[in-house]
């Protein structure tokens, strides 16, 4: 398998370690040019089927890179990025040096939380009140947040937060005591995630 599937990139040469990878891999290392590290595993394809599981896995394989030596900053790519051989990725990471340099600055030492306010089936919500007293709690934790779309008539909120790991444990009691606070909602909080929301470094795969 002389392909190589990539999970993200991050300012390093050395990330190397034995786990469930996609399409099978049991291995991701990293790929360099001049310290900047794109993290891969091999693969028999450019154009990988995304299945559930393998979905499951490029997200679990970043958990692992964001924890790896005690923490590791990771600019993630979306699922379904592989290149035909290390030369066309060695390319691709020097056209988007600066692009990647300015997304690792804007997001290290952060994590990505997900928070979901549904409307209890039956309860009277005015969501305009509910988004107010969310960004009122949230926003000044968060260093930043984006809205996610609302693709039920229940959803009331949908947004993805961008938090600092100092400031991790703070925000979760927040979405406590918001819950406490409502019992008309359904509250889902999920994450940590590597920051998809909040990096914008587009690259081409390789065919």
């Amino acid at each position: 398998m002389s392909n190589r599937y990539v999970y993200g990139v991050v300012e390093a040469d050395d990330v190397e370690f034995d786990t469930e990878a996609v399409a099978d891999a049991e291995r991701v290392y990293t790929i360099s040019h001049r310290r900047l590290g794109a993290v891969v595993s091999d693969i028999d394809t450019t154009d990988p089927d995304e299945t559930d599981e393998d979905a499951q896995i490029h997200d679990d394989v970043l958990r692992e890179i964001m924890e790896y030596d005690g923490g590791t900053t990771v600019v993630p790519m979306q699922f379904g990025m592989a290149f035909e051989g290390d030369r066309e990725l060695k390319n691709v990471l020097r056209g988007a040096r600066p692009a990647f340099r300015r997304a690792m600055n804007d997001i290290e030492g952060t994590v990505e939380l997900g928070l979901k306010l549904v409307r209890e089936e039956g309860a009277d919500v005015d969501s305009d009140e509910v988004e107010a007293e969310a960004e009122d709690q949230f926003d000044p934790i968060a260093v930043q947040s984006v809205e996610n779309g609302l693709f039920s008539d229940r959803l009331v909120l949908n947004r993805s937060y961008l938090v600092d790991e100092d400031d991790r444990e703070t925000f979760d009691e927040a979405v406590a005591d918001f819950e406490a606070d409502h019992d008309e909602l359904l509250v889902q909080y999920t994450g940590p995630f590597a920051p998809y929301s909040f990096v914008d470094v587009k690259i081409g795969a390789q065919r």
